[in-house]
């Protein structure tokens, strides 16, 4: 259970932290939001495990970097 609040207290201060980035790109936010968002997705489906949270962050911030919301 200790674990689980560390990489939740982790995740939430990274997400504090890229909110100061606001001169980013709009790819560079996307690349950045899905990292976080595959991080925290990686730590919970994996029980915290530092393999599984710097592996959803790889994958999210792949999937996030590919994402172009302008495209119709």
């Amino acid at each position: 259970m200790n674990t689980r609040w560390i990489t939740l207290s982790a995740t939430a201060a990274l997400a504090v932290s890229l909110a100061a980035c606001g001169n980013m790109s709009a790819r560079d936010q996307n690349t950045a939001t899905g990292a976080v968002i595959g991080g925290a997705a990686g730590a919970i489906l994996t029980g915290g495990s530092t393999a599984g949270t710097v592996g959803g962050a790889a994958v999210g911030g792949v999937i996030g970097n590919q994402v172009d919301p302008k495209k119709k």
